[in-house]
């Protein structure tokens, strides 16, 4: 066979064939030696027996309950009411039963911008006295309801808070809803109505009245969603 020589053409190609043979040898000998150790460490692994000396059974064997999940967000539970109610009374003056509610309003994003853009809103306060009867409905005796208007004057740069035929202007939004988010003395029914012998309620309800928002608007409502702005509660009535 004839040797050859360093300057030969083939000598660089052998040199690198030798050399991956090498490498792969290598290569076969770590893993053939891990997986050596890795049989003998699995062989030599012996169950620990329990204090009554039986081996445990595979079903006994304790399972590592998955990480309880801590980081859900807590904005849905913490979301702020569009509103609140604050304060809800009655009180007997002037020989009549009077009503007196606060509320704190926080608009939603598409009801501000609405009324950015001057779309006139309505916020609507109502309260029901009512007698319970065992027998039958409980019976109204009583019935009362306010409705504000506010809107934004866009050349004035100013926000006017309407209440039957009295208008008031604000400078600022939130001037305007605090006019609209309490009232206080308001006559619910006269003392003269009420039997001291018998049982009331006050139902009461704040909300903003989509129905009197323009027509095209009302057909994307749909379940409300951020236009459900609304609080009730009822109220029992101590003569």
């Amino acid at each position: 066979m004839l040797a050859l020589s360093r300057r030969h053409p083939l000598n660089g190609p052998l040199r690198m064939r030798r050399g991956f043979a090498v490498a792969a040898v290598w290569l076969f000998s770590l893993a053939v030696t891990g997986l050596g150790d890795g049989l003998g460490g699995a062989a030599h692994a012996q169950p620990v027996p329990t204090a009554s000396g039986a081996l445990p059974s595979a079903t006994s064997l304790p399972l590592q309950a998955p990480p309880l999940q801590t980081t859900a967000p807590l904005q849905s539970q913490m979301q702020t009411q569009p509103v609140e109610l604050a304060t809800l009374q009655v009180d007997r003056s002037d020989g009549a039963l009077n009503l007196e509610f606060a509320v704190r309003i926080n608009l939603p994003r598409a009801v501000d911008d609405a009324l950015h853009r001057g779309v006139p809103l309505y916020f609507v306060a109502e309260a029901q006295l009512l007698r319970n009867r065992w027998y039958w409905r409980d019976e109204r005796v009583a019935r009362i309801a306010r409705s504000w208007r506010v809107a934004y004057q866009p050349l004035t740069n100013t926000w006017r808070v309407g209440l039957g035929g009295l208008n008031q202007t604000h400078a600022t939004l939130a001037e305007s809803l605090a006019v609209v988010s309490r009232s206080s003395g308001w006559r619910l029914a006269e003392l003269s109505q009420l039997d001291p012998d018998r049982s009331y309620y006050v139902d009461f309800r704040f909300r903003l009245d989509t129905s009197q928002l323009p027509g095209p608007m009302q057909f994307g409502l749909g379940s409300q969603g951020d236009w459900a702005v609304e609080a009730s509660r009822v109220l029992k009535v101590d003569l």
